[in-house]
């Protein structure tokens, strides 16, 4: 218990490091669907094709916007929890 109190908090520059990876990571995410959505129109042929392709971006990308979401929340909880501190 007292070994996991110990590596269990991570310190607010280790936070501050995921905060930029995760964002660097959301937006090459982002980059790659849009240059998907690009290509996946070239040279199709049939249009159940291209709406297929259409389709499963939508849904991924429908789902990146939803984890972003979720990240910039909570986010905002330890941006809150940081200022409330300092109030304090």
């Amino acid at each position: 218990s007292h070994i996991m109190s110990e590596y269990g908090r991570m310190t607010d520059t280790e936070r501050d490091q995921i905060d930029q990876d995760a964002q660097i990571f959301m937006r090459t995410c982002a980059d790659a669907i849009h240059q998907l959505r690009t290509e996946a129109h070239r040279d199709v042929q049939s249009a159940q094709v291209k709406e297929h392709r259409t389709a499963v971006l939508d849904f991924i990308e429908d789902y990146l916007k939803r984890v972003c979401k979720l990240y910039s929340e909570q986010r905002a909880i330890r941006v809150k929890r940081v200022i409330d501190k300092k109030r304090l």
